[in-house]
């Protein structure tokens, strides 16, 4: 009977690493996260969605063009731990990030745009899990970090 609990165990060990691992390496399609943040649907309560027409959080209204907010708002994401752009640039008007989690490595997608508002301009923000139906509130939490400090830096 001890060796059967001790071989269980090690199985399990075995499959919960081999899932770790595989959600590690598992491949990123940009094509299938590179979408456009103004025609999505809110992914809550797997995500987040940041844009001034209405959404899971409010957007600040910047006095700058929507490319000026796209480029300090990619410095922003870019500088935020375990992030890396998967698509797009400010050019092109929409980029796609990915963050992964610090102990497992589960992806979150982000993509950012801005757009013409009266008053200026202001961001939009798709944030979304990979794995999962939930993600207790990492995603808006993460968005509502980027609005705070591109609202907080409006120059």
């Amino acid at each position: 009977m001890e060796g059967w609990l001790s071989n269980t165990l090690w199985m399990v060990g075995l499959i919960i690493v081999g899932a770790l691992l595989a959600v590690r390496v598992a491949p990123t399609d940009p094509a299938a996260w590179h979408v456009d943040p103004l025609s999505a649907r809110s992914p809550a309560p797997g995500g987040a969605l940041a844009r001034p027409d209405g959404g899971d959080l409010s957007v600040p209204v910047l006095n700058a063009t929507p490319s000026d907010v796209l480029t300090r708002l990619d410095a922003i994401i870019a500088a935020t731990p375990r992030t890396k752009r998967i698509a797009g640039d400010v050019a092109s008007g929409r980029i796609t990030y990915v963050t992964r989690s610090l102990i497992f490595g589960f992806p979150d997608y982000a993509t950012a745009s801005a757009v013409a508002v009266e008053g200026g301009s202001a961001p939009v923000i798709l944030s979304r899990l990979r794995f999962g139906v939930s993600d207790t509130g990492v995603n808006g939490r993460r968005v509502q970090g980027w609005l705070d400090a591109l609202a907080a830096d409006p120059t």
